[in-house]
């Protein structure tokens, strides 16, 4: 690959529709939801075979196939809307194909076939040369010489990506703190993840693998059956959580990831607000593109800006005044380090 990116953010901020744009570009390999599907746990330290290396990528993401399982999947699983051979009922969805190799191809598992015959024989490496290795596969697979990894939810990754790729480049994808917030409260994923916080500060965990049966056991009733094989998706989906929440998270969020992303050398990352992508979509993809290291395209520039839905802007507006004003208020210290950032 010529370039790597790591499009990060909180995610809900027009990251899915960015996939959509950058992946109709000739010469970008894009790689959605890769890390989110992966997790941290695909980068041990040492060296590991090329067969250790693709049981990380092709056993299934557990909270994923759990998610599936209750009711309560995420609108991002692309594969089950889908679906090929693989069921988290029966064989589970390996973590690759629930929502990477779907947004490359029409035929998952035929590539997920070509992988296997592939990655498993690659000769001992660190998990970022292995890493590296894929991409270019893939990369040449798919005639791409760039390659742009977005996910969700993934401001704290920064600190260990930038490690491991030490020339990768970052692109902070954000979104006005109040509309995003709004989002993240309607998103089965964030709920799930506002819930398992709440688990994390009830018990004083700091991952939910850590619980103990005692710790469980203190949870009220509407919170422990998420730990289990099996629970209702009312759970998730009909809880009555405060909007005020979100915004909260969005802060935290922000505040956090804007302090790591500092930590990334300035010529090395760079910034994407929704708000300007939605207003000056040819500027800033063009923008986008020079920092990817791709040509902005004429055909490229239309077909991301026809893409681009305008609709979501301002929804936190139709908000009652009393109940925006309190978000606002919740939304305001992640708004201000956004503001210092740009300055």
């Amino acid at each position: 690959m010529r370039t790597l990116t790591f499009v990060v953010g909180t995610g809900r901020s027009g990251s899915t529709a960015l996939s959509g744009i950058v992946n109709a570009h000739p010469d970008v390999l894009s790689l959605n939801e890769f890390l989110a599907s992966v997790q941290s746990r695909a980068f041990p330290e040492g060296l590991l075979g090329g067969g250790e290396f693709w049981r990380l990528l092709a056993e299934p993401h557990p909270l994923f196939e759990n998610m599936i399982r209750n009711g309560v999947p995420m609108p991002e699983f692309v594969y089950p809307r889908r679906p090929g051979r693989f069921a988290t009922e029966t064989t589970g969805i390996p973590a690759l194909s629930l929502m990477v190799l779907p947004h490359l191809t029409d035929d998952p598992d035929g590539l997920f076939d070509e992988l296997a015959a592939q990655v498993p024989g690659w000769p001992e490496r660190t998990a970022a040369e292995h890493h590296e290795a894929l991409f270019d596969l893939l990369g040449a697979r798919f005639g791409r010489t760039a390659a742009v990894e977005r996910s969700g939810y993934s401001l704290q990754r920064v600190p260990l990506l930038h490690r491991v790729f030490p020339q990768a480049r970052f692109v902070h994808l954000f979104r006005d703190g109040p509309d995003c917030a709004l989002s993240m409260s309607r998103h089965t994923g964030y709920r799930l993840i506002y819930l398992l916080r709440d688990i994390l500060t009830r018990t004083g965990a700091d991952r939910v693998e850590d619980l103990t049966e005692e710790q469980v056991g203190s949870l009220p009733p509407e919170l422990a059956p998420l730990l289990g094989e099996r629970f209702d998706p009312a759970l998730v989906l009909d809880s009555d959580l405060p909007l005020t929440g979100f915004g909260a998270l969005w802060s935290e969020l922000i505040t956090q990831g804007v302090g790591l992303l500092s930590e990334v050398p300035a010529s090395s990352r760079t910034t994407l607000a929704y708000e300007d992508l939605l207003d000056e979509p040819r500027k800033e993809l063009t923008r986008l593109a020079d920092f990817i290291g791709v040509e902005p395209l004429p055909e490229w520039l239309d077909t991301g800006a026809a893409r681009l839905d305008d609709s979501r802007r301002g929804s936190a507006l139709r908000l009652p005044a009393a109940e925006l004003a309190a978000l606002r208020k919740c939304c305001a210290p992640g708004a201000r380090v956004l503001a210092d950032s740009r300055q």
